[in-house]
């Protein structure tokens, strides 16, 4: 887990990469950490940051649409995909 690829695509296009190994904290340390205080089940998230590619960081800022595709990853541990949908 010390070097796992991360990365998200949007629409097709990648907007972010990254790898565990450069995180501040490695994901055993933050598992861990957190296991102290709360009972972590199967299929938990623990949102820990990002790596650089976020929109408002575009110039000019670029958003999430209705529609839009984002894929996003783990290597070795999985993959999703999700639309984005407008509000309600």
């Amino acid at each position: 887990m010390r070097d796992l690829g991360m990365w998200l695509d949007v629409n097709g296009i990648r907007r972010q990469g990254g790898s565990t190994s450069k995180m501040v904290f490695d994901p055993y340390s933050i598992v861990h950490h957190l296991s102290q205080f709360m009972v972590l089940e199967p299929g938990d998230l623990i949102n820990t940051g990002t790596p650089s590619g976020v929109g408002m960081g575009f110039d000019p800022q670029i958003w999430l649409q209705p529609g839009d595709v984002m894929e996003l990853g783990i290597t070795h541990l999985g993959e999703q995909r999700q639309t984005v949908l407008s509000p309600r």
